[in-house]
Protein backbone atom coordinates (compact mmCIF):
# COMPACT_ATOMS: atom_id res chain seq x y z
CA UNK A 1 0.00 0.00 0.00
CA UNK A 2 0.99 3.52 -0.95
CA UNK A 3 -0.16 6.68 1.00
CA UNK A 4 -0.80 9.98 -0.55
CA UNK A 5 -0.89 13.49 1.50
CA UNK A 6 -1.00 16.52 -0.43
CA UNK A 7 -0.41 19.59 1.49
CA UNK A 8 0.24 23.27 0.04
CA UNK A 9 -3.56 24.42 -1.13
CA UNK A 10 -5.39 28.15 -0.44
CA UNK A 11 -6.79 31.21 -1.59
CA UNK A 12 -4.39 33.42 -3.82
CA UNK A 13 -5.04 35.93 -5.95
CA UNK A 14 -4.62 35.99 -9.43
CA UNK A 15 -0.60 36.43 -10.35
CA UNK A 16 0.22 35.10 -7.38
CA UNK A 17 2.22 31.52 -6.70
CA UNK A 18 1.42 28.60 -4.51
CA UNK A 19 4.06 25.70 -3.79
CA UNK A 20 2.22 22.55 -3.08
CA UNK A 21 4.05 19.31 -1.79
CA UNK A 22 3.16 15.34 -2.08
CA UNK A 23 4.69 12.91 0.59
CA UNK A 24 4.42 9.56 -0.33
CA UNK A 25 4.82 6.48 2.21
CA UNK A 26 4.67 3.00 2.54
CA UNK A 27 5.23 0.37 -0.52
CA UNK A 28 7.09 2.66 -3.00
CA UNK A 29 9.04 0.92 -5.20
CA UNK A 30 9.11 0.13 -9.31
CA UNK A 31 7.58 3.74 -9.89
CA UNK A 32 6.49 4.31 -13.56
CA UNK A 33 5.45 7.70 -12.60
CA UNK A 34 4.63 10.28 -9.86
CA UNK A 35 3.08 13.91 -10.21
CA UNK A 36 -0.05 15.82 -10.55
CA UNK A 37 -3.28 15.60 -11.68
CA UNK A 38 -6.21 18.94 -11.26
CA UNK A 39 -10.02 18.47 -11.43
CA UNK A 40 -12.00 21.55 -11.59
CA UNK A 41 -16.10 20.73 -10.97
CA UNK A 42 -17.99 19.78 -14.09
CA UNK A 43 -14.54 19.27 -15.63
CA UNK A 44 -12.53 16.21 -16.33
CA UNK A 45 -9.36 15.60 -14.50
CA UNK A 46 -6.49 17.05 -16.74
CA UNK A 47 -2.92 16.49 -16.17
CA UNK A 48 -0.62 19.10 -14.79
CA UNK A 49 2.76 18.02 -14.29
CA UNK A 50 4.25 14.10 -13.48
CA UNK A 51 8.02 12.46 -13.59
CA UNK A 52 7.96 9.57 -15.78
CA UNK A 53 10.49 7.11 -14.62
CA UNK A 54 13.05 8.06 -17.04
CA UNK A 55 12.92 11.08 -14.61
CA UNK A 56 11.56 12.93 -17.14
CA UNK A 57 8.87 16.13 -16.87
CA UNK A 58 5.67 16.22 -18.88
CA UNK A 59 3.46 19.14 -18.32
CA UNK A 60 0.34 20.13 -18.87
CA UNK A 61 0.23 22.34 -22.04
CA UNK A 62 -2.02 25.14 -20.30
CA UNK A 63 0.28 25.29 -17.02
CA UNK A 64 3.48 25.23 -19.78
CA UNK A 65 6.13 27.81 -18.77
CA UNK A 66 4.38 28.67 -15.05
CA UNK A 67 4.33 25.84 -13.16
CA UNK A 68 7.27 23.42 -12.24
CA UNK A 69 7.51 19.78 -10.71
CA UNK A 70 10.50 19.29 -8.70
CA UNK A 71 11.26 16.58 -6.35
CA UNK A 72 13.42 15.07 -3.32
CA UNK A 73 13.91 11.10 -3.18
CA UNK A 74 15.25 11.18 -0.33
CA UNK A 75 11.49 12.37 1.44
CA UNK A 76 9.59 10.79 -1.35
CA UNK A 77 8.22 13.90 -2.00
CA UNK A 78 6.81 15.70 -5.02
CA UNK A 79 6.34 19.75 -5.37
CA UNK A 80 4.47 21.48 -7.31
CA UNK A 81 5.57 25.33 -7.66
CA UNK A 82 2.75 26.87 -9.77
CA UNK A 83 3.16 30.99 -10.92
CA UNK A 84 1.28 33.16 -12.40
CA UNK A 85 -2.03 31.71 -11.42
CA UNK A 86 -4.75 32.29 -13.49
CA UNK A 87 -8.61 31.86 -12.40
CA UNK A 88 -8.51 29.19 -14.45
CA UNK A 89 -6.12 27.33 -12.06
CA UNK A 90 -8.56 26.93 -9.47
CA UNK A 91 -9.41 22.96 -8.77
CA UNK A 92 -8.78 20.10 -6.62
CA UNK A 93 -4.95 19.55 -7.24
CA UNK A 94 -4.46 15.26 -6.64
CA UNK A 95 -0.99 14.03 -6.56
CA UNK A 96 -0.83 10.16 -7.89
CA UNK A 97 1.53 7.57 -8.39
CA UNK A 98 1.80 4.76 -10.57
CA UNK A 99 3.74 2.24 -9.16
CA UNK A 100 3.98 -1.76 -9.93
CA UNK A 101 1.43 -1.92 -7.16
CA UNK A 102 -0.61 0.10 -8.74
CA UNK A 103 -1.89 3.60 -9.04
CA UNK A 104 -2.76 5.29 -5.72
CA UNK A 105 -3.96 8.74 -5.14
CA UNK A 106 -4.10 11.42 -2.52
CA UNK A 107 -7.31 13.07 -1.74
CA UNK A 108 -5.97 16.42 -3.16
CA UNK A 109 -5.95 19.96 -2.10
CA UNK A 110 -7.86 22.89 -2.98
CA UNK A 111 -6.80 25.60 -5.00
CA UNK A 112 -8.61 28.52 -5.12
CA UNK A 113 -7.35 31.70 -7.52
CA UNK A 114 -9.58 34.93 -6.90
CA UNK A 115 -9.37 38.68 -6.31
Amino acid sequence: QVQLVESGGGLVQPGGSLRLSCAASGSIFSVNAMGWYRQAPGKQRELVATFTRSSTTNYGDSVKGRFTISRDNAKNTVYLQMNSLKPEDAAVYLCYIDSILGVYWGQGTQVTVSS
